[in-house]
């Protein structure tokens, strides 16, 4: 990968000369680099009857988001670092009457269009990236621990349900996303989505 191109270039591969320029805005990070881009939105946060009794464990975990809520102001400010190729997502919530929620994450390429996207705990979402019809896609394509450097594979579907996203462009500068997880015998347990705008981007040269 160069320095010179966006992590995501790769990762969509023959795509991403297709992407629409609010995506090329939104993940136009560079790996190895001081990039950020900055986007500001609202967003609506959903949690089944079953995820809210498991609120407390992704708070203690900062996995997602534990909040129920609508219309919440976010800023998402997408970072690069310096001595790697991750994307990282730095998400600031804030909900009425409570002090910001920040839910932090990175996504690392692991080849072809697929990156795995690390909580805070070490547990990851494998995803692949795809963009068609106007939309970038993320599907489902495992869970996985980190443990001493190595990337374990966990067949967990059968608890924690698959997650699926996608994200449509409004215009140059405006985009909308959604992201839940979904299980096979409860439905969905989770939820998010909303509007975003590029706000600043900081591209460090």
């Amino acid at each position: 990968m160069s320095g010179h191109d966006p992590i995501f270039r790769n990762i969509f591969g023959a795509g991403w000369n297709q992407l629409p320029a609010v995506f090329r805005q939104h993940y136009a990070n560079r790996p190895f680099s001081h990039d950020e881009v900055v986007v500001e939105g609202v967003m609506a946060v959903q949690l089944s009857r079953l995820a809210r009794l498991f609120a407390p464990l992704l708070r203690m975990s900062g996995a997602l988001v534990p909040i129920a809520g609508r219309d919440v102001p976010v800023t998402v400010t997408f970072r690069s670092e310096p001595g790697s190729a991750a994307f990282v997502l730095d998400r600031e919530f804030r909900f009425p009457d409570r002090k910001p929620y920040h839910f932090r994450s990175a996504m690392v390429p692991v080849g072809g269009h697929e990156v795995i996207e690390w909580m805070a705990i070490g547990f990851g979402w494998r995803a692949a990236f795809s963009y068609d019809e106007g939309q970038v896609r993320l599907d489902h394509r495992g869970y996985a621990l980190r443990c001493f450097g190595r990337v374990i594979p966990m067949p967990v579907e059968w608890l924690f349900g698959r997650g699926e996203a996608w994200e449509r462009a409004i215009d140059d500068t405006c985009f909308a996303m959604e992201m839940t997880i979904r299980h096979r015998l409860f439905g969905m347990l989770y939820g998010y989505s909303g509007t975003f705008r590029i706000g600043e981007m900081r591209l460090d040269g």
